[in-house]
């Protein structure tokens, strides 16, 4: 029998085995490909030169080879560990552990870069199709053609090489280490010797728990505790993350025992077979695979939370664009609005105009916030209601207007209560009335705060006695543009491209292209991250299940000899992986939620939907792995009997 009749009739026979390890190999090289030939691709210089799109990719793709590397080093521990028994038996033969391991590298050789070529090849082909899908998202109308890059095929080879060179290194330094009788022992060993639950072990699990719900309530609180400034906040985030990780950590270390450990005893001792299978067998292995699983809980809520972030922006990027500006165009001079309203009068297109001439104040307002031991006066801009339509108020009311989900965090005001209005040398007061979150002035004339609205009358009075030092000078007045035919909205823009008018002007479609491009590129790549961080942690966790399924062969063997039916077991078994991978699914998403709403507001003006969509998504790519590895342990309780 020739060594390459061995190496052959092996690489045949563990195929079964390998077969997700490819996929995901594949996967990962095709992705890598297509990320730096979209990082060479002539067709970027158009995103580049407004996103820096190729430097985002670029540094993406770093990333991207963190999370693959460590895949597929950890694929391979879990591998090498499965053909202990093999490498034993080939050393029971007469063969040396340099000849064991020239047999295991060139099979690993074989499956290795004949998985990167067909990557690169499915990489090559459906460049040209994620190219097409990120100019879709940003809005970017290039025409897109099939490019192949040298640069991104050397450098694709240079980094796939060099994580298999750290996998052999790892195949031999496994088998130096290893003697005959240890290999027969590895695949049956634990990564944690298993005691029984300790007062320690509860104590732990309680302690998780805990750490977990304190970190959701602080990260709840962040941005709504008084004066934080860069610096505590910042504190309060590394709390926030030590919180949660540490406790995500002791929960799957103590917490998951000590709950399905309460679960049995009130069972008295009755277990079903469905527990038997589920209950019992999780309680020890999720403690033994704990640091795992917070890995892979962390970085899966990292990656929800930052598409959620993402899509937030670019869901709501209209809603913020019309409430960031009042009108479709805004102008703070009267000559350049003069010489858009021009052109557009020449091209017949139908609008409306707006001027309102903000007053600057400041104002007591201590009696309708929230906290109040907010005593500082509030600097706000002041209109008339005559300026704003629909608005008709009595004299001694006030409406905060532009009340938005970002200055919500920061001033938390009440729909009614008295404020002051201070002048130069006299006050008024005033009952304010209601909040809205439409604005009547862009950012650039209110700085951040609510617009305050009030009778013309008062208005007439504050104009008479403002205080010099507080005025923007450069910010009085405000000329707003509304085209009154929506259809023609795209033809204003583009008359106002074309004039590239001095700034402070703003148009509403200009705001929202520029978030839609900006965030659709972050959401583009963040998508894409997540998405190979899904696939390789699924991986991952499938392989652990093939571990565990061998591992309790012997188990099923007896049972089916005791009677039990093979659909007995696999509802048992479609109970335990639900809880091995429904418990990271639910935690990640948890962690995820409280992180997103903690700051949400700072990216856009809805929560919910965009939120829920990507979690869905999520958790529908997520449960095909656990699909696979119920249809993988049906496969071995068919075999053990």
């Amino acid at each position: 029998m020739s060594l390459n009749y061995i190496i052959f009739r092996n690489l045949r026979k563990n195929l079964k085995n390998y077969y997700l390890y490819v996929f995901a190999l594949i996967f990962s090289v095709a992705l890598y490909f297509s990320f730096v030939t979209l990082q060479y691709d002539p067709s970027m210089d158009e995103v580049a030169e407004s996103t820096k799109g190729a430097a985002a990719i670029g540094a993406s793709s770093v990333l991207l080879i963190v999370i693959v590397g460590i895949f597929l080093l950890y694929a391979n521990t879990i591998f090498i560990k499965r053909r202990s028994k093999e490498i034993g038996l080939f050393q029971l033969i007469g063969l040396t552990k340099g000849r064991i391991f020239g047999i295991l590298s060139a099979e690993n050789c074989i499956l290795y870069f004949g998985s990167m070529v067909i990557g690169i090849l499915i990489g090559f082909l459906g460049s040209k199709l994620i190219l097409m899908i990120l100019f879709k998202i940003i809005g970017v109308d290039v025409i897109t053609k099939l490019y192949f890059s040298p640069m991104a095929l050397v450098q694709t080879l240079i980094v796939f090489a060099v994580m298999y060179l750290l996998i052999m290194l790892m195949n031999y330094t496994f088998i130096r280490a290893q003697s005959i009788l240890s290999l027969f022992r590895v695949s049956s060993t634990t990564e944690q010797q298993v005691k029984k639950l300790s007062v320690g072990q509860i104590l732990m699990g309680i302690l998780g728990i805990a750490l977990i719900v304190f970190g959701y309530i602080l990260s709840a609180r962040l941005f709504s505790v008084e004066k934080l400034d860069m610096q505590q906040l910042m504190y309060t985030m590394i709390l926030i993350l030590f919180s949660v990780i540490l406790g995500t950590y002791l929960f799957y270390k103590g917490s998951v025992s000590f709950i399905f450990n309460m679960i049995r005893k009130s069972k008295k001792g009755y277990l079903s077979i469905n527990e038997v299978l589920s209950l019992s067998s999780i309680m020890f292995r999720m403690k033994s695979n704990a640091l795992l699983l917070t890995i892979i809980t962390t970085v899966s809520a990292l990656a929800i939370g930052m598409l959620s972030l993402s899509y937030i922006s670019y869901y709501s990027a209209e809603a913020q664009a019309k409430e960031s500006l009042p009108e479709d165009f805004s102008f703070a001079q009267a000559e350049v609005k003069d010489r858009f309203v021009a052109e557009l009068d020449n091209k017949q297109i139908p609008y409306e105009e707006k001027h309102r001439q903000p007053l600057y104040i400041e104002i007591d307002a201590h009696k309708v916030m929230n906290d109040s031991t907010m005593e500082e006066l509030l600097f706000s801009s002041v209109v008339s209601d005559s300026m704003v339509d629909n608005i008709d108020l009595k004299p001694g009311e006030v409406i905060f207007m532009g009340y938005g989900n970002v200055i919500q965090q920061f001033f938390s005001i009440r729909d009614e209560g008295p404020i002051v209005l201070h002048g130069l040398k006299n006050t008024i007061d005033q009952q304010l009335i209601g909040t809205s979150k439409q604005g009547v002035l862009p950012v650039y004339y209110n700085k951040g705060t609510p617009v305050a609205v009030v009778d013309e009358s008062v208005y007439a009075e504050l104009a008479q006695d403002l205080d010099p030092t507080i005025q923007e000078v450069e910010r009085t007045d405000y000329y707003g543009v509304q085209i009154t035919d929506s259809s023609q909205d795209e033809n204003a823009y583009a008359i106002f491209a074309d004039l590239k008018l001095e700034a402070p002007s703003f148009s509403q479609i200009e705001f929202r292209n520029n978030q839609r491009t900006s965030m659709g590129l972050i959401m583009f790549i963040v998508g894409f991250l997540g998405l190979t961080f899904l696939i390789t942690s699924g991986c991952i966790l499938y392989f652990k299940q093939m571990n565990e399924s061998e591992e309790e062969k012997s188990n099923y063997t007896i049972l089916r000899k005791l009677g039990f039916t093979q659909g007995n077991l696999l509802r048992g078994i479609q109970y335990k992986q639900l809880f091995n991978f429904g418990i990271p699914l639910v935690v990640g998403l948890s962690h995820s939620y409280f992180a997103v709403k903690s700051g949400w507001f700072f990216f856009g003006t809805e929560l919910a939907t965009p939120t829920v969509i990507v979690m869905i998504v999520y958790t529908l790519l997520y449960s095909i792995f656990g699909l696979l590895s119920i249809w993988y342990y049906k496969r071995v309780i068919k075999e053990s009997l």
